[in-house]
């Protein structure tokens, strides 16, 4: 397979939100289609956000989203969020994700980002494994999560 990983397109976010499809099928649904080119048009024009892609013949296949967070702490480096990790699931278990993540990694590290992150569901081992593949550390860090349904203030 002759697979280029690489910076997202503007002209490819139908493609994005089709492989969005194989993160979580039971997602809710997208607001209006002006609402999402407007988030869309966010995401490209913030330098700090990177949507990587593993593209196979013009077809996205995998792609996941780094954010670098500027810092001041640790002697001013930034650090690195990694979020909606997907890989289409024809293509899963073939070394894409991975080349992915490493991209992902090494743009940080180029970066000067002193460690980057992500979360994952709890009880995806599977997901847990590849991370650990990867290069993630489990257990270094504990995750917390706060949504809207589980903070009363």
């Amino acid at each position: 397979m002759d697979i280029s990983i690489r910076g997202i397109q503007p002209h490819e976010l139908s493609a994005l939100l089709n492989l969005y499809k194989h993160l979580n099928p039971k997602d809710v649904p997208l607001p209006d289609e002006l609402s999402v080119q407007q988030i869309w048009n966010q995401i490209l024009s913030d330098p700090k956000i990177e949507c990587f892609v593993a593209d196979l013949d013009r077809h996205l296949i995998a792609s996941c989203i780094l954010v670098v967070v500027p810092n001041l702490t640790r002697g001013a480096r930034p650090y690195g969020l990694i979020e909606n990790v997907v890989t289409h699931i024809d293509y899963r278990r073939q070394g894409v994700g991975l080349r992915l993540m490493h991209h992902a990694l090494q743009f940080a590290w180029s970066h000067n980002c002193y460690k980057v992150m992500l979360l994952s569901n709890a009880e995806r081992q599977e997901a847990h494994q590849f991370y650990e593949r990867a290069g993630f550390k489990k257990g270094s860090k504990i995750g917390f999560v706060a949504t809207p349904n589980t903070v009363s203030l």
